[in-house]
């Protein structure tokens, strides 16, 4: 993007893609510090899904490489990443679910304003009321995502979106829309950290439940989402992965070199 980053990062190449030994701390300071500097920046997420699809979709790959910063979004990876010899580890995975207290509390401090863009109409009211029951500080708008992103209806959001004057933006239209909507019109919006938040918001409405945080933490929060929702995620958690071994045998033959 347009400036420099401002914190020292280390970023990794894992399982084709890059990647950023960020802390859900060292994000917060990073968007801070976005915030202070103007304009526009993104700070983006990699999972197994996000993997998988930078063979199919080429674009995605443009959005990641221009990314600010990548941040470590699977318990798995970081367990892979280890196994590689790469320098991280469980504090480097950084997922909203994890790290939205924080967030919001930053937010409501420093006066941040939010914008969140996505989810099935009402989804993002009934959000936004949970959000302020718990951070009333919050300035907070929200639009829905059942729109088309290539015409009319896009000139009218982003227009909504530029009059609140965003610090923030929150993008939660899955994978890879929301990247692709990201990619086509942050510049266009001209201020804000964008973040691809996926179903984030759906949590925070609870039309989606979220796996315990010791999932998370142990790597299970696949499984969860995969009992909870069998026929829209069995291809993705059960046939998507194998599409990463030729990744996975390229990051061998690079940790066998770096011995």
């Amino acid at each position: 993007m347009e400036h420099a980053l401002p914190l020292q990062t280390h970023r990794l190449r894992l399982l084709g893609g890059e990647v950023d030994a960020l802390t859900p701390a060292g994000m917060l300071a990073a968007t801070e510090a976005f915030v202070a500097g103007g304009g526009t920046a993104v700070i983006a997420n990699h999972n197994v899904h996000s993997l998988a699809l930078l063979a199919t979709t080429p674009a995605l790959r443009d959005f990641f490489d221009d990314a600010d910063l990548v941040q470590i979004d699977s318990v798995p990876m970081i367990a892979w990443a280890r196994l590689v010899g790469l320098e991280v580890g469980p504090e480097h995975r950084s997922t909203y679910l994890d790290w939205r207290e924080a967030f919001w509390a930053r937010a409501a401090e420093c006066g941040w304003r939010v914008f969140h863009v996505g989810g099935a109409p009402g989804v993002g009211e009934k959000a936004r009321q949970a959000i302020l029951e718990r951070h009333p500080g919050v300035q907070l708008g929200e639009h829905h995502g059942y729109f088309n992103v290539q015409g009319l209806e896009n000139h009218a959001v982003l227009r909504r979106i530029a009059e609140f004057g965003p610090d923030i933006v929150l993008v939660g239209m899955g994978m890879p829309r929301q990247e692709q909507w990201i990619a086509a019109n942050s510049r266009r919006i001209g201020r804000g950290v964008f973040f691809p938040v996926g179903a984030a918001f759906d949590y925070e409405a609870g039309v989606q439940v979220a796996a315990p945080r010791w999932m998370g933490r142990v790597g299970l929060e696949w499984l969860f989402r995969l009992v909870s929702q069998p026929a829209r995620l069995a291809y993705r958690y059960l046939v998507e992965p194998w599409i990463l071994t030729p990744a996975m045998l390229a990051d061998l033959r690079a940790a066998a070199t770096r011995r």
